[in-house]
């Protein structure tokens, strides 16, 4: 099983961003698009910037708590 840290873009308001993490990429995108979380739901719809894989679920859940810390999100403003 594979899971995914994602960085998402909102297509009406680009300075707003999200970081999540998930085994579904494809159902995730579509629940943030119905308003299914309350945090994105008022800046949809989404689009993935970008997505990382992991084996590893801790891994995964560390590089999504990295990637919302200050040095993350910094991090996360270069080019991959």
């Amino acid at each position: 099983m594979y899971y995914y840290v994602y960085i998402l873009k909102s297509n009406n308001y680009p300075d707003q961003k999200y970081v999540g993490c998930t085994v579904n990429l494809k159902l995730r995108l579509q629940k943030h698009n119905q308003g299914g979380s309350p945090h994105t739901s008022k800046y949809k719809p989404w689009q993935f910037t970008t997505a990382v894989s992991f084996t590893d679920k801790h891994k995964a859940y560390a590089f999504e708590k990295y990637l919302k810390s200050h040095s993350g999100r910094a991090f996360a403003k270069k080019p991959f």
